[in-house]
């Protein structure tokens, strides 16, 4: 008894002191802890991701990686080894864990250092919210006060949730969605026992016992891991052995990119960098989805990519990357090559360090045969290119000119040469390749709305990050010309007036020169009706029409598409396209015309979501129609306003739910009657014809010829003086889309191509008309348009043709056409033509005025069905 009391004393003594202080303790931190709302609703640093409209992951931006996850989409597997390793007792305890946090005292005592141990799940959660790792009594004390206020506000089920997604796993992955992406490329439910038990070691020390940057001790970790699991009977005997004896199969990965479509990307991370500023962009969670669907983004790539190899590769080889061995010792482009070969080591060491882009691989030649060369490539494999991959390879001597074609392998390389190599997207053959000096750029938007469909801003991304689909302001060259038309229009100017297509010549008093317009190719036909003119982008009719109308009233009616006025030339070059705008500004021009007369607004976000997916904002555009319910019902069949707004929620893309109807489909400013639009497109259309003879085809006739000769495409090519920029614009109602090609130094040009007649026997016919075995100057129809009829193509294929229904205010009347007169004549002198009310002519032609000409319309039609 002389002992027990004063022990007892000791005993309570302490034990008061120790309430005293932790009572303190959590009274002095009292503020600090956090309140039930907090908890229930942390907002976890989860990376912005973009998304097509069809759900396909195109980019992820974010320091942190996570993918959050419910606890029911965790599998079973991956919270038992967590459990089993961390926390055991993990259900038992309110937070704190006497027999953990007495084996840590202990410890301490032991050995005198503060080593780990004694923290729960809850405890873990705590630091990582609100602590710090350092190792201080205080933090401790703080941590557990706060893991038993936490045990208080949440549910066990609630905390290990939170823990799930919140721990840190290495590699900036955080949470255990995320560190499955990141090490196996998989989601969770598709991981095997031993890559559960791999990530479900890492949160004692993510850094170094992560399978990549620690291999070893990763799988020391993991066997850990299955011990506890064997011992918690989580799993039995057999899995133990099977999963302990697996093979590591950890490697980084990147996001699980669906598409890559960079420049769409970036386009969309800006918008969101400018609403919510970066830091909360690229951790809140957002999901993005844009207006592009990735079945035309993907076409709208290939097609521009295609379109600058078959640029390229029609001017010529421009020789290897580098020579590394030569027994010649004649490398001009660098230092003097090896004089011996390369071991296969030496070889596969240098590739690994070789960077490429897109479709591009590096490989060395080892061989060079008759016909062919055999390489060793980038995997430390061999492989043969035979003489298709090789013999578009004359030598590039300038951009108008080339050197002859080759006529053996040995013409194009040597032996010990690095080279890039390309899978050809149309037939997945290996070719010889070199990167495109050409740039080009395309976007793609639907009329009735602005949503952006598809837009690339160059080759490839990571070669340059410059996106010339919205950024590049170049001279538009005749891209402009339906725009003056449509202003001709709009001041007495009909389909069938005609203008003198002859020569210009104009004095220029302040610089002592004459201005002197010239068509391409610099032929004139004397009077021509206007659609003629524009068939044939006559220049000196453009300027005439100017002239006619006015420079002033001119350039005020190109503001109405959307043009900005101060990017407009106050000068007559204005009427050859002098002007310089982006494809985009282009296309939502065009938009006008396809879309009946109403100036859209491109974007590029349909809507933006937070992580459980829920929306928080959507798009609500200013559509093609005005007032748009009143429209769509004239031109339908329905009644019931519900059905009319379904109708138009359809038709427009705007979300429709069954119990709450539209209301708010916004119409677009309309710039442009009905009238002038349905005219306009009918010009553009017969510029992408065969219009009876070959002689009277227009400008952009590949593009009828190669799709079907469909009757609702229309379009307009663009080429600039001295070739420095070249354009093709079309659509249907339904999608419209611009297609640029040019160099990024604006003082080149796109200059022109002889015959290679290797090239030619690939397709003697076909391949002349789009490819890389066009002939001659380039232009707009050579170097722009191939890239649209590609995509367009691909967009239209299975879709029935689609023409806007007249308007009511235009008729059709028989004309001459030579002179755009009233005929009562139906032989090929006479055509019906397209007038508003009120313009169409009114006087006869006489028999003096009429101009006989043989028919050879069924010969060229019959002709070019020969060749396709």
């Amino acid at each position: 008894m002389k002992l027990f009391k004063p022990a007892f004393i000791v005993l309570s003594v302490t034990f008061v002191i120790g309430i005293t202080i932790l009572l303190g303790t959590y009274f002095y931190i009292k503020s600090d802890l956090p309140s039930v709302d907090v908890l229930k609703d942390v907002r976890l640093q989860t990376p912005m991701r973009i998304f097509t409209q069809d759900g396909k992951l195109i980019s992820q931006y974010g320091v942190k990686r996570r993918i959050p996850l419910t606890l029911d989409q965790i599998p079973e597997q991956l919270k038992q080894a967590v459990i089993a390793t961390e926390d055991s007792r993990f259900y038992d305890h309110p937070g704190i864990d006497p027999i953990g946090m007495m084996r840590a005292l202990v410890n301490l005592v032991v050995t005198g250092e503060k080593g780990q141990g004694g923290s729960t799940l809850t405890m873990q959660m705590a630091r990582d919210f609100f602590l710090t790792r350092e190792k201080k009594y205080i933090r401790k004390i703080r941590e557990i006060i706060l893991a038993w206020h936490m045990e208080q506000l949440l549910s066990k089920q609630e905390i290990l949730e939170l823990y799930l997604n919140k721990v840190e796993l290495g590699h900036r992955a955080f949470g255990f969605g995320a560190a499955a992406q990141v090490y196996y490329g998989k989601s969770l439910n598709e991981l095997t026992l031993a890559q559960i038990a791999t990530i479900a070691g890492l949160p004692q020390a993510p850094s170094a016992l992560n399978p990549i940057s620690s291999p070893a001790r990763s799988l020391a970790r993991r066997r850990i891991v299955l011990l506890r699991m064997l011992d918690e009977e989580y799993i039995d005997q057999k899995q133990f052995e099977e999963a302990v004896n697996a093979p590591v199969t950890a490697k980084k990965y990147g996001a699980e990119i669906n598409l890559d479509a960079p420049y769409l990307a970036d386009i969309i991370y800006s918008e969101m960098i400018e609403l919510y500023g970066k830091d909360e962009a690229e951790t809140g969670g957002y999901q993005i989805y844009s207006t592009a669907s990735s079945d035309l983004q993907a076409a709208a790539q290939l097609a521009v990519r295609r379109n600058l190899h078959d640029y390229d590769e029609r001017h010529g080889y421009h020789g290897p990357v580098k020579q590394l061995w030569s027994s010649e010792l004649t490398d001009e482009k660098n230092q003097l090559a090896d004089p011996a070969p390369w071991s296969e080591e030496q070889m596969l060491t240098y590739l690994q360090e070789v960077q490429t882009f897109e479709s591009m691989q590096p490989a060395i030649v080892v061989k060079v045969n008759d016909k062919d060369i055999i390489i060793f490539n980038q995997q430390g494999k061999y492989n043969i290119i035979d003489w298709d991959g090789l013999d578009w390879a004359r030598p590039f001597i300038n951009d108008a000119k080339q050197g002859p074609e080759p006529e053996t392998a040995s013409d194009i390389l040597q032996e010990g040469a690095l080279i890039l190599i390309r899978q050809r997207e149309y037939d997945l053959h290996w070719q010889l390749a070199q990167y495109p000096q050409a740039s080009g750029a395309f976007v793609a938007l639907d009329p009735k709305n602005g949503a952006v469909q598809a837009v690339v801003g160059g080759y490839s991304f990571y070669q340059s990050q410059f996106n010339r689909a919205t950024q590049a302001k170049r001279q538009v060259g005749s891209n402009i010309k339906p725009f003056i038309y449509s202003a001709a229009l709009e001041n007495g100017y009909t389909l069938a007036s005609v203008i003198n297509d002859a020569p210009i010549t104009q004095w220029q008093a302040g610089s002592g020169n004459a201005w002197r317009p010239e068509n391409s190719p610099p032929e004139y036909d004397g009077p021509i009706r206007m659609r003629v003119a524009l068939t044939k982008s006559k220049n000196v009719v453009s300027v005439r029409l100017l002239r006619a109308v006015g420079l002033e009233n001119v350039a005020e009616h190109l503001t109405r598409f959307g043009f900005n006025k101060d990017d407009i030339p106050l000068d007559e070059t204005l009427s050859l396209g002098s002007g310089s705008h982006t494809p985009l500004e282009v296309a939502t021009a065009m938009s006008v015309i396809a879309n009946g007369g109403f100036l859209i607004q491109p974007h590029f976000i349909e809507r933006i979501e937070n992580e459980m997916g829920e929306i928080l904002w959507q798009a609500n555009p200013k559509n093609a129609c005005d007032p748009c319910i009143a429209e769509t019902k004239s031109n339908s069949n329905i009644d019931d306003p519900d059905d009319i707004e379904a109708l138009l929620a359809a038709e427009f893309g705007v979300a429709h739910q069954d119990d709450e109807p539209v209301k708010n489909i916004l119409s677009a400013p309309r710039v442009i009657s009905a009238e002038n639009a349905f005219l306009v497109a009918e010009m553009m259309r017969s510029a992408v014809q065969i219009n009876g003879t070959w002689d009277n085809r227009g400008t952009g006739w590949r593009a009828a010829v190669l799709m079907n000769r469909r009757s609702d495409i229309a379009g307009k090519t663009g080429t600039t003086n001295d070739v420095r920029d070249t354009w093709f614009s079309g659509f249907t109602p339904d999608l419209v889309a611009t297609a640029w090609v040019g160099f990024d130094d604006n003082n080149r040009r796109l200059g022109r191509t002889t015959r290679n007649q290797n090239l030619v026997n690939k397709n003697p016919q076909k391949y002349n008309y789009i490819g890389n075995a066009l002939v001659g100057g380039e232009s707009g129809s050579h170097a722009a348009q191939p890239a649209w009829i590609r995509f367009m193509q691909h967009a239209l294929a299975g879709k029935p043709e689609h023409l806007l229904p007249m308007p009511t205010n235009l008729l059709t009347v028989r004309i001459d056409k030579g002179t755009g007169k009233l005929t009562n004549r139906t032989d090929n002198t006479s055509m019906f033509e397209y007038f508003t009310q009120g313009t169409e002519p009114q006087n006869f032609v006489v028999d003096a005025e009429i101009i006989e000409s043989a028919d050879q319309g069924d010969q060229s039609k019959k002709q070019i069905e020969d060749i396709f």
